[in-house]
């Protein structure tokens, strides 16, 4: 059994449970005589280099239960996206340090950062075990039923769409929501669990596994708006026309990219702005509003999934028994048995890293603006207990008309529909 010290970090993307995985993985590592010490690392690969550490062994297990349950990444995280040379530091730096055990909790980057470090390790025979630990609110990492981070996250899209659905039948008109998910549409997708009846919000799910016309999409908003009087849609950040540019990029006359330059898609609001635009002059609806979800789907407190809480936990300990157990390198995945349970097993690195999984086609419905029955099984036992709901007046019981008996009902909050 390998000896020395256990290093854990947080990369990429906050999320509402990403630090039930790092405690988990602290607490499990406690347990173990040939532990030496735990780090814990600031900011990620960055504090790594750094050599920003925390010593986790000296944190009260009673202090640690209550980060355990404060969304956000305890430790900080970095956006940084190391490549050989800067992996060939985080390997020195473990060295120096005696480590033997590297846990990172992260996404598709993290788990490519522990491959390169893992091989790195085997180059210079050092005895080192790294585990990568699964977390993304995107969902898209490949072989996972599902990631950590992902159910919260999915339980706040819905909740909100619900009570945008509330406000936009009070107030019709047309409602736009951009949702996070540059490739993979699993969390713009979960907006349809806060739907109730057949005519509530959102009546319209544009993904990024689908490509996006805005000719279309105005039609399309046309049409609910016509029928309903009123529409909400929810939008994946990621849609992209039939060559896979972004649609910002048709409709913004400049275009932000961030530091790895990639396209700046909805952190500044403006895709949202810019289709609400679109729907008033193309379609002559005169109100229009637009939101962008943003950084609230990632943390917010209030709003978490017991199930996600307990998953990110185990996860977390799972790497530390896989590490412990023997093994040298890996990613722990997740797997579902039954109706709602789930095994983890350790997969191979090569497997899981750089890869990214999108929605499949059985989720996203033929007329690809919504999501299908199995997408909705797939997800509810995921969102955990408490789910709220939403009720309504009955619409049965008009009172006859006097003065105006044939005058239409317009814009009637119930619908033609019912």
């Amino acid at each position: 059994m390998t000896h020395g010290k256990v290093l854990v970090a947080q990369g990429g993307g906050p999320t509402a449970v990403i630090n039930q995985s790092l405690v988990g993985a602290v607490l499990e590592s406690r347990k173990f005589r040939n532990v030496e010490r735990v780090y814990g690392a600031f900011h990620g690969v960055r504090g790594i280099v750094n050599e920003d550490f925390l010593d986790l062994t000296q944190e009260t297990t009673h202090n640690l239960e209550m980060v355990a349950d404060t969304p956000s990444s305890a430790l900080g995280s970095t956006r940084d996206k190391p490549d050989l040379e800067y992996c060939k530091e985080i390997f020195r730096v473990l060295q120096a340090h005696g480590v033997g055990f590297f846990f990172y909790v992260g996404g598709n980057d993290s788990s490519d950062t522990v491959r390169i470090v893992s091989e790195e390790a085997r180059k210079a025979d050092y005895d080192l075990s790294c585990i990568h630990i699964p977390k993304t609110i995107d969902n898209d990492l490949v072989i996972n039923d599902h990631t950590p981070g992902f159910p919260s996250a999915a339980r706040f899209v819905a909740q909100a769409f619900m009570g945008v659905n509330l406000d936009n039948w009070a107030l019709p008109g047309v409602y736009i929501g951009v949702v996070m998910g540059r490739h993979a549409g699993f969390l713009t997708a979960a907006s349809a669990l806060g739907k109730k009846f057949n005519e509530d919000g959102p009546h319209l799910i544009y993904l990024p596994e689908r490509e996006f016309n805005v000719d279309r999409f105005v039609s399309e908003v046309k049409a609910v708006h016509d029928r309903y009087g009123r529409c909400v849609v929810a939008i994946s950040e990621g849609i992209h026309d039939g060559s896979g540019n972004p649609i910002i990029t048709q409709l913004a006359k400049q275009v932000e990219r961030d530091a790895h330059g990639n396209v700046q898609l909805s952190g500044t609001g403006a895709l949202a702005d810019l289709l609400v635009q679109v729907v008033k002059d193309k379609a002559g609806i005169k109100r229009v509003r637009g939101d962008t979800l943003g950084y609230l789907q990632r943390s917010f407190v209030g709003c978490v999934s017991d199930v996600d809480q307990r998953e990110a936990r185990e996860v977390g300990e799972k790497a530390v028994q896989y590490a412990m157990w023997g093994a040298k390198s890996g990613s722990v995945t997740i797997h579902r048995t039954g109706f709602y349970s789930v095994d983890y097993q350790l997969s191979d690195l090569t497997a899981v890293a750089g890869r990214t999984r999108v929605m499949p086609d059985e989720f996203i419905a033929d007329s690809n603006n919504d999501v299908t029955d199995a997408f909705r099984l797939y997800l509810r036992p995921l969102l955990g207990r408490g789910m709220p709901d939403a009720y309504r007046l009955r619409s049965s019981n008009f009172v006859e008309r006097v003065l105006h008996k044939d005058k239409p009902w317009t814009n009637a909050p119930w619908s033609t529909a019912l």
